[in-house]
């Protein structure tokens, strides 16, 4: 399958990995921002799509550029990505990631926190909605109480700190 990056680069895909590393010329490209995040239930799977009329017709490939990531693919052209399972994958900064399954407690934190960082219940913290207000100090409550798993539920407590700063204020 042949691909189309950034309208003029092109990078065809193979059956098999390449046994080589490819280089780039060291001139940028860039992916087109994919801003419609998805969620399946329980987060298990993101997917972020450029739009979401990507969805009215089938996907031509997924195709794996790391360990749960995929770049999707429609009429020749990246419209997407794919992250399976992402609360394994919560760390801070630069850190890698650690081996350990996550902890079921923050698989349940990383919902609650998608949840409050994604429409409609953002609105509600921007607003300072009071309802939506409580939903955040109680998060970051429970993230700051959570004693298993603390270096990927670090990770989510940093966003939540940031918006109780930011609009925590009653």
């Amino acid at each position: 399958m042949r691909l189309t990056l950034d309208n003029d680069w092109t990078a065809t895909v193979t059956d098999e990995p390449l046994r080589i590393t490819p280089r780039f010329d060291f001139r940028d490209f860039r992916l087109e921002v994919a801003m419609e995040l998805c969620r399946d239930p329980g987060d298990t799977v993101l997917t972020c799509l450029r739009d979401l009329e990507v969805l009215d017709e089938p996907l031509e490939a997924r195709i794996g550029i790391a360990p749960d990531v995929a770049l999707l693919v429609q009429h020749g052209t990246v419209v997407g990505w794919s992250l399976t399972d992402p609360a394994r994958y919560l760390t801070t900064g630069f850190a890698a990631p650690d081996s350990a399954p996550p902890a079921p407690a923050t698989r349940l934190l990383l919902t609650a926190c998608l949840d409050l960082v994604t429409t409609p219940l953002f609105d509600g913290v921007r607003r300072r909605d009071p309802a939506a207000l409580v939903r955040l100090r109680a998060l970051d409550e429970a993230l700051r109480d959570q004693r298993e798993d603390r270096h990927r539920v670090d990770a989510l407590t940093a966003l939540v700190a940031d918006l109780v700063e930011d609009y925590g204020n009653w």
